[in-house]
């Protein structure tokens, strides 16, 4: 099991201006001493990005172009099974490649005339605010690094498989990205953080693992579901809940496993009128409200 704490990868800068990600001693590269170089200095790279410049350049090796050949494969039918239509259809048009990395950049092009949505490196975990704040500007933070080539199919880190395999196609779709959006607004209009905390908790119940019927089949639409070869395929077990936006704003959750509690809207538009109408008109005290009525779930 990885230490929550890991999760975060804390990363600090070291007096030559380069900056070192303290992997926990659980991860499966905390021994590897090649995998740990290479995130250093992609944490670096990330780092040394500036606001209006294109994504800079990492150039990955035939290991990490490996690792997102085997998950890229193995989605591709999971994908037919267990993806929401919306999903599919980003996908088609923005047609990732299987066999390689594409750089950031590059995806910010594909992504440009489809819904305006662009990517902004990150050199580890971005501030809930900026993160959030971000998606109002039509702008995504994304990792570089790869998860471990020892665990291919599953990493509780947002590498950079999850944050292009997974969010990039459902960027690609603008039913997705209006969602994207109205959350950005929301964490904008919120002021304190138990607010903020609210709203990012409904985008982790939603976005990043939420699931839906379409008819009498379940299916996935968050990408943290849809990024994962091994998630995809256990949801259906999971305890299903109906979409509920004061049981997502305050289940507390583990990051580190695969989530244990869903929440199934009826619909792709039950999610654009249910979660969708929340961040639009959410604010501190409409939230306030419901967290003194409603204590956060165990």
């Amino acid at each position: 099991m990885f230490e929550e704490a890991q999760y975060f990868a804390p990363v600090t800068t070291d007096e030559d201006g380069s900056l070192k990600v303290h992997l926990g001693a659980d991860h499966p590269g905390f021994a590897d001493a090649d995998y740990r170089a290479r995130r250093d200095a992609l944490a670096t790279l990330a780092s040394n990005w500036r606001p209006g410049a294109p994504c800079p350049t990492a150039s990955y090796t035939d290991d990490e172009h490996r690792v997102w050949q085997v998950v890229s494969e193995a989605l591709v039918t999971k994908h037919r099974t267990y993806a929401c239509r919306e999903f599919l259809d980003g996908k088609e048009d923005l047609a990732l490649p299987l066999d390689h990395i594409p750089q950031l950049a590059e995806v910010s092009d594909w992504l440009a005339p489809l819904t305006g949505y662009r990517y902004q490196p990150a050199a580890g975990l971005v501030p809930l605010r900026d993160f959030y704040g971000s998606l109002a500007d039509k702008a995504f933070w994304s990792t570089q690094y790869v998860r471990h080539h020892s665990v291919p199919l599953y990493t509780p880190e947002p590498d950079v498989l999850h944050e292009v395999v997974g969010h990039g196609n459902t960027l690609a779709n603008p039913r997705f990205t209006a969602l994207y959006e109205l959350a950005g607004k929301a964490s904008r209009r919120v002021r304190t953080t138990e607010a903020l905390e609210f709203v990012s908790k409904v985008f982790w119940f939603t976005l990043e693992f939420g699931i839906l019927w379409e008819g009498r089949d379940m299916k996935a639409y968050g990408a943290g579901i849809l990024s994962s070869p091994g998630e995809i395929e256990a949801f259906r077990g999971m305890t299903i809940r109906p979409l509920d936006i004061t049981e997502m704003g305050t289940q507390l959750y583990d990051i580190t496993d695969y989530q244990n509690v869903l929440y199934a809207a009826e619909s792709f538009s039950q999610v654009e009128d249910v979660v969708g109408t929340f961040w639009a008109t959410c604010t501190d005290d409409s939230i306030a409200a419901v967290l003194e009525r409603h204590p956060a779930h165990a």
